[in-house]
């Protein structure tokens, strides 16, 4: 048997091991079986807007560590790249700034701004040189609207993680989108990064925790859809004034849709309120120590502060709050397993069902 096997029938279903949460050597081994092998969020096209422009990013700091390239070359097209010089190793680009082309400070290589070598100092001599090696490795680059994302993988299809939510939202005007500084901020939670994210994946807890929230949702009808690598949960208004104003072509047309919760596994949350969409990247530091980013875009400023993105940080005290319990309860030599609520619990149950995949390849 698989060390964290789980039940596709979740009526027969216990929740993962423990360990998962729990042992570092999990933990570890989580870096490159599911993070490695997945897409991560990596900034917006603000951040490369013009041809020439470079902004160094390092994927999940204190975790991956993998320090990339955000770049847009002469002709306009983004490219992700490896930071780190082919030559010794050294990193190429400190901070955001407008260039050329790409040079190392430790011996004078240069590349492309697509990552192509272009040359190097006192290396006539040296045979077969420059070859393929030479260059700065291009990394995937996935771009919806203006939000970028890479894969430390080639070979993971973005269509199987982003489709879903594409399709579903498409008809947004997402590039109307803008990144408002003064409503993003990161958060610090004591608990394991994948506690963090199963306790997003459900409404159940809802009426229980968050009094504000379940006063402007309608519990009775709030649905999760489970897709592939992704999910969505649906959140539904009591009052039209706090509903989106869907068009003809979006598929819930009709309903008074308050919050479109999507996930993409397995760290990355996208929720869309009529006032625009909160990126919530979850960043694991430790075994039981997870940094969560709020980026909040605003498409229309009337309506913020309004439904149920109205106060995105009290929703956000109350669920660490639970969460850090959750981190203190699950090292009990009493509890091992739990059991799933078919009706409320199916995203949290193929969140483990996706851990127990990956974990097991």
């Amino acid at each position: 048997m698989n060390k964290f096997e789980v039940d596709p029938d979740i009526s027969r279903a216990k929740t993962i091991s423990t360990e998962i949460y729990l042992n570092p050597v999990y933990f570890e081994l989580s870096k490159e079986k599911i993070f490695a092998k997945s897409w991560q969020y990596a900034g917006d096209t603000d951040q490369v807007k013009e041809p020439g422009w470079v902004t160094p990013v390092n994927l999940l700091e204190s975790y991956l560590n993998e320090p990339v390239i955000l770049s847009r070359d002469k002709s306009g097209v983004i490219h992700c790249l490896s930071n780190v010089c082919t030559h010794r190793g050294n990193l190429l680009v400190e901070n955001p700034c407008k260039l050329h082309d790409i040079r190392c400070k430790y011996h004078g290589r240069r590349f492309n701004l697509d990552g192509s070598f272009l040359s190097m100092p006192e290396f006539k001599e040296v045979r077969n040189f420059p070859t393929a090696d030479d260059n700065l490795t291009n990394l995937p680059l996935f771009q919806w609207g203006k939000w970028l994302f890479t894969s430390l993988s080639k070979s993971i299809d973005p269509q199987q993680f982003f489709s879903e939510m594409i399709k579903r939202v498409g008809w947004m005007q997402l590039n109307r989108f803008a990144y408002r500084p003064e409503f993003s901020r990161d958060y610090i939670i004591e608990a394991n990064w994948a506690l963090y994210c199963e306790n997003y994946l459900e409404g159940f807890h809802i009426p229980f925790v968050h009094a504000g929230l379940n006063s402007v949702i309608d519990y009775g009808n709030y649905t999760t859809e489970i897709y592939s690598n992704s999910s969505l949960q649906i959140g539904f208004s009591k009052d039209d004034d706090f509903a989106f104003d869907l068009p003809k072509e979006s598929p819930d047309f009709g309903k008074k849709v308050a919050g479109y919760y999507f996930f993409i596994f397995p760290n990355m949350m996208f929720n869309f309120y009529p006032w625009g969409l909160s990126i919530n990247y979850v960043q694991p530091l430790g075994i039981s120590r997870t940094r969560v980013s709020f980026l909040s875009y605003v498409f229309d400023e009337n309506k913020l502060r309004q439904g149920a993105g109205a106060d995105l940080h009290q929703v956000e005290m109350e669920d660490e709050g639970v969460v850090q319990n959750v981190q203190k309860g699950i090292r009990s030599r009493f509890y091992k397993h739990g059991r799933y609520s078919v009706t409320r619990e199916t995203g949290t149950h193929h969140f483990h069902r996706l851990l127990s995949k990956f974990m097991n390849e």
